[in-house]
Formats: C-alpha cells, sequence, structure tokens
C-alpha cells in the first residue's frame, strides 16, 4: 500500500512516497489539475462541491472512477523533490479526464490543451512522426514515458495514459540531454489494489469507429494485474483519401502492493496503419493566385497521395521493469529497466517536391515527390534513484540521488519510387532529371488532384546509416526547507554521452534499384554538465513565489529532433572538428495560487529562454558556432473548480521569439560578390512559434448527471521553417492564426453507464496546422462528431 510521506520539517516531502493534495498538483505556470477536480461524481448531490483528495482511509467516486485519496495525481518521479507547487518550475499536468473529456487520441490532440506546445511538420530529416515545440524549441526527442526517454520518431496513442506531464524550459538536470524548449513525460495505467472493469465505444462521422477496454483485478493481498486493450479506425474529416487503423494492447502485472517493496512488470505494443498526409502545396509550385501566407490557393480537401502506394506503418514494444523499495519511512530506493523497438515505415507523396507544376492546354499539371523512410530504433535503458529526506539542525532537505544508462540503436533508411506505370503526363510536360531516378508518368492536376490515379513501380529499400548512441548520467537534487516560508532548490546532473555509426552515400539508383556507395564512419564523444537553480517563497501554505534558472545541452547528432549521425561535425573551417553541444538556459519568475479549499488552483510566470552555440556560417568558407535564438513569454493558467458545478482548464502564453543570430549569406554574383550579408531571417520570429495561444477547455453540471461544455483553442500566426529554420526562409511562408471550438456534454445514464458527446472542430474551421515553409502546408481535420458510450463496472 502506498504511504503517506511525514516530511520531517513543514514544506519538504519525499516525492515518491508522499501524497499530493489536487492543487499541489495544479496550475504550475501553466495547466494542472487532478483528476478529482475535475469531474464531479454524477450519484453526488448536484450542488456539493466537488471531492478534492479523500481523507487518508477514505476514497472517492469520481465520474465511475474510483480515486484513491492516498494517490490523487502527482508526478511520480522522485527527481522532483518537492510537492508541484513549490517546484520552481513550469510543470503542465493533464490528468485522464481531461484526455478522456476531450475525446483525444493522440499526443498532438491532448497537447492542444496546453498553450505554447505547437507541432512541427515533417520534412527532409525530419520524419513524418510526433514533432512537437516546446517554447520555440523542437522537441521531438524529448518524449519520455515513466520517467524513460521514448526514442524513434513515433504517433502515439493515449489509450494506455494516466496523465501527461509537461516540463517547460531547459531541463537537463532532470531529462539529461535536451533541445532546451522542455521535455513531455506520458505516465502509463499500472495496477491497483483494487477489481474494476472500463470500457468504452465510440462511433462518429467519417467512419470513426473506436473501442477501448481497461481491466483490473487483485489476485490476492499484494498482487494485482491489469490489461488496456485498443481498436480503431477511421477517416480524416475534411482530407479526401486519408484514413487510419491501429489496435493496441498494454498488460501490467504489479506485486508487493501492500508492502514496502512494489515490482511491476508491464508490456505494450502499438501497431498503427495510415495514409499518410503532406497536405497542400505552397505558391512556389505555380504562378497561380496565392493566400497573404504563402500558401497555394487549393481547396483544403484536395490530397496529393496516391493510394495505390502511400502508407504509413508504425510498432512500438516496450517492456519494462520497475521496482520500488521503501527502507523506511524517510529512505527509499527505485530501479526500473527497460527495452523498446519502434518501426516508422512510410511512402508518403510531398506536393511540393516533384518540381514546378506547369501549365498544358490551359491547365496546371504537377508530378508527384515522395519523401520516405524506413526508421526502426532499439532502446536498453535502466534508471537508478536513492531518495529520502533529513533534518540537519535548521535545515530540512529531501533529496534524490540517480544514476542513468541507456543504448540507442537508430537505422535510417530510404526507399526507391521508380514509377513503370502511373498516371500519365500530358504532351510536352518537361520531365526534367526527375525520369532517371524517379521514372515516367505519376502526374496530376495541382487544382484536381486523383488520389485513385493508378501506380505501379519499385521500392526497393536503401542502405541503411546506423547510428548508436550512449548515455552513462549522474545526478543530485535536493530541495532544502529553512525558516518557515522559504525553500531552495538545487539540481546537478552531469552526462557522457557517446555516439558513433556510419552513413551510406554517393550510391546510385537505376529504375529504383540501389548500387554502389561509400561508407562514412563516423564518432563522437561530449561530456556535459547541467544545473538548476530556484528559490520559492510561500506567503501562505497554498501560495508560492519562485524564481528559478535552469541549463541544457543538445549534443549535434540530436539537434532538431532526430537521431542520423550526420553533424557531429561542422562544415568549411569546421569540418574535421567535433562540434560542441548547443546550450540552453532559462530565466523564469512564477506565483502559483490555490483557492477555495484547494479546488482552484491559479498560476502566472514570465520566462526568458536563450539558445546558443550553434553552427553557423560567418564568413566565405568560415563557420562558428555562435548562432543564437531567443525566447520571451508570459504564461498565465487556470485549473479546478470555479464553482461546484463549473469547472474550467485552460491558459495562455505569449512568445516572443528572435533569431537572434543566424547564418550570413554570400553573393556569389554583383557588385557584393563575396561579401557577407546579414541573413535575412535575422531579427525574425522562429518557426512554429506563435505569439499569442490561447486554449480553455470548461464543464458546467446544468443538473444531477447532466454536462454541458467545450473548448476554445486560438493560435496566432505562425511561421514555417525547414528543419525548423527561422521565418520560413525567404518565402517567408506562414500558417494564419485561427480560432477553433469544441462542444461537449455527458448523460449518466445509471451508476455504471454514462454518455458522451463530442463534436470536434465545431464551426468547420479550415485552418492550417503547420507548415515546413518550403513545400508544404497541412490543413486541420474538419468538423466531427462523436458519441461514446462508457461502461464501468
Amino acid at each position: 500500500m502506498q504511504k503517506t510521506s511525514k516530511p520531517a520539517v513543514a514544506g519538504v516531502r519525499s516525492q515518491a512516497r508522499g501524497a499530493l493534495r489536487v492543487a499541489t498538483v495544479a496550475g504550475l505556470a501553466g495547466l494542472s489539475l487532478a483528476p478529482a477536480a475535475f469531474a464531479a461524481a454524477p450519484e453526488a448531490d448536484a450542488d456539493a462541491a466537488v471531492a478534492t483528495a479523500a481523507p487518508a482511509d477514505t476514497s472517492t467516486e469520481v465520474s465511475g472512477v474510483k480515486v484513491d485519496g492516498k494517490r490523487s495525481a502527482e508526478v511520480q518521479s522522485p527527481k522532483l523533490t518537492a510537492s508541484l507547487v513549490d517546484t520552481p518550475k513550469a510543470i503542465t499536468v493533464i490528468p485522464q479526464k481531461i484526455i478522456q473529456q476531450t475525446a483525444a487520441t493522440s499526443l498532438q490532440d491532448i497537447l492542444r490543451n496546453s498553450p505554447g506546445i505547437t507541432f512541427g511538420a515533417g520534412e527532409g530529416g525530419q520524419p513524418l512522426a510526433d514533432r512537437p515545440f516546446i517554447r520555440g524549441q523542437s522537441s521531438a526527442n524529448d518524449v519520455f514515458v515513466d520517467g524513460l526517454r521514448d526514442s524513434g520518431g513515433q504517433t502515439r496513442e493515449v489509450f494506455n495514459l494516466e496523465q501527461v506531464e509537461v516540463v517547460k524550459g531547459p531541463d537537463s538536470a532532470y531529462s539529461g540531454r535536451g533541445s532546451g524548449g522542455g521535455s513531455i513525460n506520458l505516465t502509463s495505467k499500472t495496477p491497483k489494489a483494487d477489481d474494476f472493469a472500463r470500457g468504452s465505444i465510440a462511433g462518429g462521422t467519417d467512419s470513426y469507429i473506436r473501442a477501448t477496454a481497461d481491466l483490473n483485478h487483485q489476485l490476492n493481498d499484494s498482487v494485482a494485474v491489469r490489461l488496456n486493450v485498443l481498436g480503431t479506425k477511421g477517416d480524416t474529416p475534411g482530407r479526401d483519401a486519408v484514413d487510419f487503423d491501429r489496435w493496441g494492447a498494454a498488460a501490467s502485472i504489479a506485486a508487493g502492493l501492500n508492502g514496502p517493496t512494489q515490482a511491476t512488470l508491464s508490456y505494450y505494443h502499438l501497431d498503427s496503419n495510415a495514409m499518410p498526409d503532406y497536405g497542400i502545396p505552397l505558391f512556389t509550385k505555380t504562378t497561380q493566385p496565392r493566400t497573404a501566407s504563402g500558401i497555394l490557393d487549393v481547396d483544403y480537401d484536395s490530397f496529393y497521395g496516391l493510394k495505390a502506394r502511400d502508407y504509413q506503418k508504425t510498432k512500438a514494444d516496450i517492456a519494462t521493469f520497475a521496482i520500488d523499495h521503501a527502507i523506511d519511512e524517510n529512505l527509499g530506493v527505485r530501479q526500473v529497466v527497460r527495452y523498446s523497438k519502434t518501426l516508422n515505415d512510410y511512402i508518403v507523396t510531398n506536393p511540393g517536391d516533384g518540381g514546378a507544376a506547369q501549365l498544358i492546354g490551359g491547365q496546371w499539371w504537377m508530378k508527384r515527390g515522395t519523401k520516405t523512410r524506413w526508421n526502426p530504433v532499439e532502446t536498453v535503458a535502466a534508471n537508478t534513484d536513492f531518495h529520502g529526506k533529513f533534518a540537519t539542525g535548521a535545515f530540512g532537505h529531501s533529496f534524490d540521488l540517480g544514476i542513468e544508462l541507456s543504448r540507442e540503436e537508430n537505422l535510417n533508411a530510404s526507399y526507391s519510387t521508380f514509377t513503370t506505370s502511373g498516371s500519365a503526363c500530358p504532351a510536352g510536360f518537361n520531365l526534367g532529371t526527375n525520369a532517371a531516378t524517379l521514372g515516367a508518368g505519376d502526374c496530376t492536376l495541382v487544382y484536381a488532384p486523383n488520389p485513385n490515379d493508378p501506380w505501379t513501380g519499385v521500392t526497393n529499400r536503401s542502405p541503411a546509416n546506423r547510428n548508436v548512441t550512449k548515455t552513462a548520467a549522474i545526478y543530485g537534487f535536493d530541495t532544502i526547507k529553512f525558516g518557515d516560508k522559504w525553500l531552495l532548490n538545487l539540481g546537478l546532473r552531469h552526462d557522457h554521452y557517446e555516439s558513433a555509426g556510419y552513413d551510406y552515400g554517393s550510391f546510385t539508383q537505376t529504375q529504383g534499384v540501389f548500387s554502389g556507395g561509400t561508407i562514412t564512419y563516423r564518432q563522437g564523444e561530449w561530456d556535459f554538465t547541467n544545473y538548476q537553480a530556484g528559490l520559492v517563497f510561500k506567503p501562505t501554505e497554498d501560495s508560492s513565489l519562485y524564481v528559478s534558472y535552469g541549463t541544457a545541452s543538445t549534443p549535434p547528432t540530436v539537434a532538431g529532433g532526430d537521431q542520423n549521425a550526420n553533424s557531429t561535425v561542422g562544415s568549411g573551417n569546421l569540418a574535421n572538428t567535433l562540434l560542441e553541444p548547443e546550450d540552453s538556459e532559462s530565466f523564469e519568475l512564477g506565483a502559483k495560487w490555490t483557492l477555495f479549499h484547494d479546488t482552484l488552483a491559479l498560476s502566472g510566470a514570465v520566462f526568458k529562454t536563450t539558445r546558443k552555440n550553434a553552427a553557423i556560417q560567418i564568413d566565405t568558407g568560415v563557420y562558428a558556432q555562435v548562432g543564437e535564438t531567443e525566447v520571451k513569454g508570459v504564461e498565465l493558467g487556470v485549473s479546478g473548480n470555479i464553482t461546484p458545478r463549473w469547472q474550467a482548464f485552460g491558459g495562455y502564453t505569449y512568445m516572443d521569439s528572435e533569431l537572434v543570430r543566424g547564418a550570413v549569406t554570400i553573393p556569389t554574383t554583383g557588385p557584393g560578390a563575396n561579401i557577407p550579408v546579414v541573413n535575412i531571417n535575422q531579427g525574425d520570429p522562429l518557426a512554429n512559434t506563435p505569439k499569442n495561444s490561447f486554449s480553455l477547455f470548461t464543464t458546467y453540471r446544468v443538473v444531477r448527471g447532466v454536462s454541458v461544455g467545450g473548448g476554445a483553442y486560438y493560435v496566432s500566426k505562425m511561421f514555417g521553417g525547414n528543419q525548423g529554420g527561422a521565418g520560413g526562409g525567404a518565402n517567408r511562408v506562414y500558417a494564419p492564426d485561427y480560432w477553433r471550438f469544441d462542444a461537449f456534454a455527458s448523460y449518466v445514464i445509471n451508476s455504471k453507464v454514462d454518455l458522451q458527446l463530442n463534436v470536434q472542430n465545431l464551426a468547420d474551421e479550415r485552418y492550417i496546422m503547420r507548415t515546413n515553409g518550403v513545400h508544404h502546408a497541412d490543413p486541420a481535420p474538419g468538423r466531427q462528431a462523436i458519441l461514446t458510450l462508457n461502461v464501468k463496472y
């Protein structure tokens, strides 16, 4: 049984064993909310206050989900050595209840509720996969599952998630190498000392079907098992021919639930098959009308891919063993070991990568271009934490000491897409050099593409690049309590990071068959140390003011969120020089309040994040690691019960981003030939970094058993950029600002059955989610209605 910690000194506790109140989890310079605070039990009196954390010997029923009062929502990592309200850092906790009420099915759906996070488009070295940007920095390689890095390009599911935790700002002291924007941790469901069964069946427009089951059985006083399963399929509303189907299963067993030593063994599998979507072309495709943002003026339903060729298959297999041992009420040790294997495998049509369109017979024709990838990733990782609390005179300490070891093997190959027979190009269409590598045919009308065009061809896989990375790290954290109102949070981590592998290059492709090629071996080692420090002042028990500083390091081989071993050295004069990691630092000033007996949390923070040491060209043939970006901003959050009937989860983020110093350009002709010119984008906002973003999901209990509500989301103009560049290049392509509204309603039939209705994108707003700024822009899904039947026993 989980034991509640008893801190030796007020305000300091051992995170791994202690329970948190709801509001201590909620509203940290962003959004967070305990599940119990967000949905009142339908069987309770309609005017009664919503239960938050129950007393130590009780539990509460929350919309049919039993919540143990001794384990209200919290971040499980022992690295957080204080309650979240006393942690001087922006951390957003999105609970399972929000995931369920918003009908989220992907990581992008979930993170819509955390303003300040956007998703970038896949392109070139960036995989077609989850690619979140946090505070203007690509964080695709900074996603974790239960505290361990979840490597590899993936499109993740939510059926086995308890909650999602977002740490904003440089956090290498917590998580090791990182982009400097922050990190995302996915907390999995685990066995409980209880018997329950939950299931849901959903159907909706656009052929949407989804079924899940969550079964937990207590075998005896100390052992329990849990099984979660998923099956789903459907079309993407508002996108012609784009569909998906996937299934998943997660099984786990836990022993020692009533003792000082708890061990959990779990296995997770996800199998997904989808029609990948690279959206619509940009203005560079034709000389025809364009929108002000630089996106070609075509119908947002237009799909340029081929059903006969394009596909995306992703798989994930993750096995985890975790053991927690309480030495006594003040000391504990935690060990986690994981083996994972993922695959991202696709051929996708890129509407902007087949060359410029050609006007023939009064119509614009284009040749389809492709992007392809075969990318399996295999990871072995282990993490050991020794945590506890003690007092030294007038100072109270809550500490964690840890060691992390990991090995990641990443293979990366492409496919030939040589067309032997396809949609014919019109007479007079100039294939250029495409015929040599892509074959003939495979053309379509720019303004009326046909995804049902025939296609046959050769799709051999190229030789694969191989990259192996190894990490060995040691870290320590301490929250020091002194006086009645002050806490000092300190963290330090040292990483030894190795990257070795080889790149295949110079191979040829003849009618879809690869031959020849050379191998370039690459190797690098880095040692880097990161730290954090934060001072917390508590005006009252339920409020805090803080100031903090943190750093992060990004080794060259994981820059931009990818893991190809092709950037350990620089260009020009740095061609034989091992690049140093890019460095990030952040200053943050914030405040948190909990109100109404811990049922409502408010938060606010200001921050400044700087990323330095990027390798850029500074003169003809001269490169140096002096590139710099900066993001300054404000975050506000609200979460919990405004009244016993009215609940809200939302926030606002303002980000003022800038490319402070970028590469110069060197004109080759004219009066200024060979004279460096300041980069055209210097001073521009960063890609995928909107100045304003807002989200609010709210529900109101009209009468007992009936709730209505919905979500409102706003994102201002957002530039695109190839490989995360600033300002979308000289084209200055951007995704226009948009509002999106969702609707929600639920009806409790009885204590075991309820209905939930979601209407996503209620106004059918046709907006652009993202653009890479060079080739394509991705339209958002249109309106979709989903009705879900939830059953629980």
